[in-house]
């Protein structure tokens, strides 16, 4: 199976020029991937391209990772209903180092191997480059009809679209001329919406590229089976830096996947074979409480993004919240694991020093706001839904004092499912 028979197996393609597969069946192909510097770091949303290049890469191509320095600086109207804050020199250049950083532990650069991957960053051939000469040169070849009828464009008239919005297909288009002329970069691969963007490219190239081919493709835009975006959760963006998204809470974006939506991601971003992905998916719909795909793909996608040792944190700490784990691993974990454990759980602060005498703890979790009154922490209680440290309430006379304390400063409370950490300082 080839590279495109394969992502036409996991469908992944929507979009596609014809003599793309050829050209890839032929020959080592240099094929790209643009990356918009909106942050610092990739989230979620960013692993199709990236594994689409570690694909690419894997089948014995070259990738080409571009940043978009410049195009950065004007902004994708593309999927946009209104135009987005325009960044800064400074906080665009700290975006593309972060991504960079990223991007190494995907993909293999170093010049040892043929196909090893290259970033670019297209503010390096914009930069001196006179808007003058820019639509002298590129602007002439490329009609304004032309331009109007792409669907970037024509979602937006109603809204509004500003020049700078309006010349960022032929921007975009550039690049891809570029790197055809500098770097024999023949192949474009992106989002579903960017399909008009990466056709003006292919047609620069066919006027102003002395005869040589250009090809594209695109991948169907991620959406969840309740319509909503791939790649966010109730706290926002799932990062792929553990600073922004902890490895426990990135595993649990994965765990939390409907069965729908499990199987749909598994073909889209496992490595696993086509075969194997849907032997999996029949065992897991014979027994789905066991969650069996979206444990493997939390664990593979954890790996990959992490690593080995912090996939191991994240399953302690899903058995620690979430599963059947002993008293015995959450005492064993000292401050640093606890904390990262605990990332993403709400938190309280306390005093410690009034736990010297002891603190009622019906008061407690009223006083902190874990529950809305005494009364309701004094029924829960009885109904056997509060613990502290995994060990059941028993009594509603329970006095907090030191001795409840992990790494002498913290606390956990369950209520129900729920969990809260008391920090007490």
């Amino acid at each position: 199976m080839n590279l495109i028979q394969e992502l036409q197996e996991r469908n992944l393609i929507q979009d596609i020029m014809p003599g793309t597969e050829e050209q890839l069946e032929k020959e080592m192909t240099s094929a790209y991937v643009g990356f918009d510097p909106t942050a610092d770091s990739l989230h979620v949303g960013h692993l199709l391209p990236i594994t689409l290049l570690m694909r690419l890469q894997q089948a014995g191509h070259k990738p080409y990772a571009l940043v978009g320095g410049a195009t950065g600086m004007i902004g994708d109207p593309s999927g946009k209903s209104a135009e987005r804050n325009l960044l800064d020199l400074e906080t665009i250049q700290k975006n593309c180092d972060g991504i960079r950083s990223q991007l190494e532990k995907f993909l293999k650069f170093g010049e040892q191997e043929p196909n090893a991957a290259v970033m670019v960053n297209n503010y390096d051939w914009f930069k001196e480059y006179s808007f003058l000469d820019f639509i002298r040169e590129i602007g002439k070849l490329i009609t304004v009809n032309y331009m109007m009828s792409k669907d970037s464009v024509q979602k937006r008239l109603e809204t509004g679209l500003s020049f700078t919005e309006f010349t960022y297909q032929l921007i975009q288009g550039y690049d891809f001329y570029y790197l055809f002329n500098s770097h024999d970069v023949r192949l474009q691969m992106g989002g579903a919406d960017q399909w008009g963007n990466m056709v003006t490219g292919t047609e620069l190239i066919r006027k102003k590229g002395n005869g040589g081919e250009a090809f594209a493709f695109t991948c169907p835009l991620i959406t969840k089976s309740d319509g909503t975006k791939f790649g966010k959760s109730e706290g926002g963006n799932v990062w792929l830096d553990p600073a922004r998204t902890s490895p426990y809470l990135f595993y649990q974006f994965w765990m939390k996947l409907t069965d729908v939506d499990a199987e749909r991601m598994a073909f889209i971003f496992s490595f696993k074979p086509v075969e194997e992905i849907r032997a999996l998916i029949m065992e897991h719909q014979q027994m789905p409480n066991q969650r069996k795909l979206q444990k493997a793909l939390a664990e593979e996608m954890t790996e990959m993004v992490h690593n080995k040792e912090e996939l191991a944190l994240a399953q302690e700490a899903t058995e620690i919240l979430h599963g059947k784990a002993p008293i015995e691993a959450l005492l064993a974990l000292n401050e640093k694991q606890l904390l990262e454990v605990m990332d993403g759980v709400p938190q309280v602060t306390a005093v410690k020093d009034a736990l010297n005498e002891g603190v009622d703890l019906i008061t407690f979790l009223a006083d902190r706001g874990v529950f809305s009154s005494k009364g309701e922490a004094r029924k829960m209680i009885q109904n056997g839904g509060v613990s502290i440290n995994k060990q059941k309430v028993t009594g509603i006379d329970f006095i907090i004092t030191e001795e409840h304390l992990l790494n002498d400063h913290y606390m956990l409370i369950q209520k129900g499912k729920n969990y809260t950490l008391a920090i007490f300082s």
